[in-house]
């Protein structure tokens, strides 16, 4: 993958283990207020890090940029690209589009996609969401957005076979803030949210954890306003060549967590699937053929 493809941030990532220790605390201070942090003047940078300015133009230079005017340059691209509407992507693939078939150029970027998140996800921080999830001593709660409702829906339906006591809040109604009556410190919130990011999800983030609950956030490579907060952030890439970001590489991400946690919890989700068959069967949901 080119270098123009990555964000800062996923350079950032990349170069972790090359960078001196002054360039680890820089590195820290910018990705904590990300892109933000790096649009300032160098000199700001540089206090706020508590680095020197020559530390500040070493990295950027590590990060493959000539200077610090390259280096905020491409943070504003990134600016520009988390606002962009439908018709500006299709506009933005169009414009570069090569001329194989469809089907090939959309799996090759969805492809590229999936092998590019799985290269940045820490899988400790994985495993540790994975945990959240599953423990059923926490109430567990899950919600989407405008589009990423159909992955918040897909993992409630699962997650209510697998284990006892979550909530699936429509973020998009007027009535979620009732949901945040009983939400106490320790419970867990699975949050979906990718460009163009909803008001009404970082204000239920907000508020969840001010009462002390823990954040899981599937988002996108630019990461959602929500990431601050998040105890757990989860990115994955999302870019394709259509005029619509692509939900494949996110999909893949909550099917994992969902194996996982099956898999976490197995005799009691063994349990539980059995009763749920033999609802099915008294109910005559699903056809048998045997």
């Amino acid at each position: 993958m080119s270098d123009a493809t990555l964000t800062i941030s996923d350079r950032i990532q990349s170069k972790l283990d090359d960078l001196t220790r002054a360039e680890r605390q820089l590195a820290q201070s910018i990705l904590e207020n990300y892109p933000a942090s790096g649009l300032g003047p160098l000199a700001t940078l540089a206090e706020e890090a508590h680095v020197s300015v020559p530390t500040v133009a070493r990295m950027v230079q590590k990060l493959g940029f000539k200077g610090y005017p390259d280096f905020q340059a491409a943070l504003r691209e990134e600016l520009k690209a988390k606002a962009r509407s439908p018709i500006a992507r299709y506009d933005t693939w169009a414009g570069s589009a090569p001329e194989e078939h469809m089907l090939n150029r959309f799996t090759d970027a969805v492809i590229d996609n999936i092998r590019h998140t799985l290269g940045q996800i820490d899988p400790e921080g994985f495993d540790a969401a994975c945990a959240l999830v599953g423990d059923a001593n926490r109430h567990l709660y899950i919600v989407g957005g405008r589009i990423t409702h159909t992955l918040a829906e897909y993992l409630f339906l699962h997650m209510q076979v697998i284990r006892p006591n979550l909530t699936h809040i429509q973020s998009t109604s007027n009535a979620w803030p009732h949901y945040l009556l009983d939400v106490q410190e320790g419970d867990v919130f699975v949050i979906y949210d990718v460009r163009r990011y909803e008001n009404n999800t970082l204000k239920l983030a907000e508020m969840a954890h001010a009462k002390g609950a823990k954040l899981i956030l599937f988002t996108d490579q630019w990461r959602s306003p929500v990431h601050p907060l998040a105890d757990i952030c989860l990115s994955a890439r999302i870019m394709v060549p259509s005029a619509w970001d692509s939900a494949a590489t996110t999909l893949l991400l909550t099917e994992t967590m969902i194996s996982a946690v099956q898999t976490l919890n197995w005799e009691r989700t063994k349990g539980r699937m059995e009763q749920l068959e033999e609802m099915f069967d008294r109910t005559r949901l699903f056809r048998k053929f045997t």
